[in-house]
């Protein structure tokens, strides 16, 4: 398994952050990650394609 660093500590993680900082429930906090990873550049998926697992990712990068 990969190493987690402080620039992609994992989903869950910042999951858990959002959570705890803006007072949602885990679900909710999961929905507002997967909003922000699918505004995310093309520069930014390129340093963690992991991005490109959530849902919604694959038609804005134009699968193929």
């Amino acid at each position: 398994m990969a190493k987690k660093s402080a620039k992609h500590p994992g989903f869950k993680a910042v999951q858990k952050k959002i959570a705890a900082k803006q007072g949602v429930g885990m679900e909710r906090a999961g929905a507002i990650l997967a909003a922000g990873a699918r505004k995310a550049s093309a520069k930014a998926v390129k340093a963690n394609p992991r991005l490109k697992k959530v849902s919604g990712m694959k038609k804005k990068m134009g699968a193929k």
